[in-house]
This record gives structure tokens, C-alpha cells and sequence, in this order.
């Protein structure tokens, strides 16, 4: 895989997320704020977007870290982690 600067990986991230909950509009995210604040996410949502994050960017997210998808930022600082430990390997 590529890699992705921090703003394309974000914009892949939100085309993921509005995918998930068409109801989200892009412009209104705020990266710091948790999803479910901010929109009406719930946890099959947040199910749904670690699935598609796994899918999308070939890696592995266990369930004890599906917190660290709360919000835009926290998901985007986590797939790059993530991405950066399989570049390691």
C-alpha cells in the first residue's frame, strides 16, 4: 500500500465513515469530538466502521481498540499506527 499523507488518509477515512452513515456530512465533522456527540452513531455504526476500516486498509483492529475510532482524529492518529507497524515488519 502506498503511502498516504495525513490528509489523504483522512479524506479516505470520512468517504468510509459517510459510506457507513450517508447521513453525515463531511463538512460538519469535528475531528476532535466523538461521533457519537456529534451524530447519531451508535455501536453497530461503530461495528460497521472498524469493518470497513479493516477492509479498506488491510489491517487488523481488535475490539478492545474500537475506542480509539471515537472520532475522526483519534481514527485517523490509530490506521496510521497501524499501517506504519506493518511497514515495520
Amino acid at each position: 500500500m502506498p503511502t498516504l499523507t495525513g490528509q489523504d488518509l483522512q479524506q479516505r477515512i470520512v468517504a468510509l465513515l459517510t459510506a457507513i452513515a450517508p447521513d453525515i456530512d463531511p463538512a460538519s465533522i469535528d475531528a476532535e469530538q466523538e461521533l457519537r456527540d456529534q451524530f447519531d452513531f451508535d455501536s453497530m455504526d461503530r461495528l460497521h466502521f472498524a469493518t470497513a476500516l479493516c477492509k479498506d486498509f488491510q489491517i487488523d483492529i481488535p475490539e478492545h481498540d474500537y475506542p480509539e475510532l471515537a472520532g475522526l482524529r483519534k481514527a485517523c492518529d490509530y490506521v496510521a499506527r497501524k499501517l506504519k507497524e506493518l511497514k515495520e515488519v
